[in-house]
């Protein structure tokens, strides 16, 4: 007994100095991805709950409190709004306490880019926390949650938008035959994509012997809008360029397969799955894996982008500034210098925040119960209209961009 006890106290004592090595060795250039990492950590923390902390809820009296106990999948989507909460309260915080920061030499800089052991400690505390919170906030959450969710998908298609463009006017800017070529090349590839999509589209999703027309129209409407982009792009009006429109345009058609994809596993039109009402462990952690990296990446991208709520004082995103600068200079050094922030460190924690309910939508089926589809990843027809309204909306925003400035040529877009 004295044994196991001693090194049940080494292993402790072993954990807790590896932990302090890890946090000691995050640095001002690897902080962006110490938070990635720690978001990342809440999406498995929250898949986890979902699958094995349902039978020790319901013996909890404040949460389980109700005359008839719930199924058990009300109790799975509450595990993972309750971890969700906890990461959106965390970085909520975090970003109201970093508006202002304009120059390295403020001293929330500092606490932005150290303290690690101390936050993390405060995450874990929020998110057990959240766990004694009463179910009423729990639901206004969820409900809140939904807008959150649509508000990240905005800001991505946002981003996406600022991309091409900037894509676009730097192969131009070269003014090169080389780069004018490679720029019809990829939008050809993009447009070949783009056309042989919709045609397996038409195949997985509109299967003979079925009344498939919702399915029909999503994938149409889909092609009418990819004609739009090319007719708006190159009217002499409007001067665009046919690169954004092909690459937007294989993007609105991955949106309608990601929303396809999203049908509940028994509808008759959804071909792909085969009608298969659960999916292996395997499948399952491919998804959620792939569903992690495309948050985080997304998260990350948003937060560090200088042109969306950056500091007045900050670079700008054509700065050609790497996602993870590594720096040469000394970091005593560079603290001595009043060196502007090169992003918003506010707007990198709100946009952590999203994506925190962004991505409890996607593990609890935008939280409505959907049978066996419930122990799937973002799958229901409320994540299949997401997904085309995302679209949607992003073909909204991409003919807006091109039209804006000849509507108001006076505003500076």
């Amino acid at each position: 007994m004295w044994a196991a006890s001693c090194l049940a106290s080494c292993c402790a004592a072993c954990a807790c100095d590896a932990c302090r090595t890890v946090v000691s060795g995050i640095s001002r250039r690897s902080a962006r991805i110490a938070y990635c990492g720690l978001f990342a950590l809440s999406l498995i923390l929250s898949w986890i709950l979902r699958e094995v902390a349902a039978p020790l809820m319901e013996k909890l009296p404040w949460i389980n409190h109700f005359h008839k106990t719930p199924d058990r999948e009300w109790f799975e989507t509450d595990a993972v709004l309750r971890v969700s909460l906890g990461n959106f309260m965390f970085f909520t915080i975090l970003s109201v306490s970093m508006v202002g920061v304009k120059t390295q030499r403020d001293p929330r800089d500092a606490v932005h880019h150290g303290g690690w052991m101390m936050k993390i400690i405060c995450w874990f505390i929020l998110v057990i926390l959240m766990f004694f919170v009463p179910n009423e906030i729990i639901s206004f959450y969820e409900s809140v949650s939904k807008f959150g969710a649509g508000l990240f998908l905005l800001v991505q298609v946002v981003l996406l938008l600022d991309f091409v463009h900037g894509w676009n006017d730097k192969w131009v800017g070269y003014d090169e035959q080389f780069w004018y070529v490679a720029l019809l090349v990829v939008s050809l590839v993009c447009y070949l994509a783009t056309f042989g999509f919709s045609g397996l589209l038409y195949h997985w999703f509109t299967p003979s012997g079925h009344d498939c027309g919702l399915n029909t129209f999503f994938i149409v409407m889909t092609l009418i809008l990819v004609v739009l982009f090319a007719i708006v792009a190159l009217h002499p009006a409007v001067g665009g360029s046919i690169l954004p429109a092909s690459v937007i345009s294989l993007y609105c058609m991955y949106l309608c397969y990601s929303g396809l994809a999203s049908e509940p596993r028994d509808y008759e039109c959804n071909g792909l799955h085969n009608h298969a009402k659960a999916i292996s462990t395997g499948s399952l952690t491919l998804g959620l894996v792939t569903t992690v990296l495309s948050v985080v990446y997304s998260a990350v991208r948003a937060g560090s982008s200088t042109t969306l709520l950056s500091p007045p004082s900050s670079p700008r995103a054509g700065s050609g500034k790497p996602l993870l600068p590594m720096d040469k200079v000394d970091e005593h050094e560079e603290q001595g210098k009043n060196k502007p922030v090169s992003y918003s460190y506010a707007f990198f924690h709100i946009i952590f925040s999203l994506a925190s309910m962004y991505s409890a939508m996607l593990l609890t089926g935008w939280s409505t119960s959907v049978g066996e589809s419930g122990k799937l990843v973002d799958v229901g027809w409320p994540s299949v209209w997401v997904r085309i309204i995302t679209g949607w909306a992003t073909a909204g925003l991409y003919i807006w961009s091109l039209l804006a400035p000849i509507l108001f040529p006076e505003r500076e877009f």
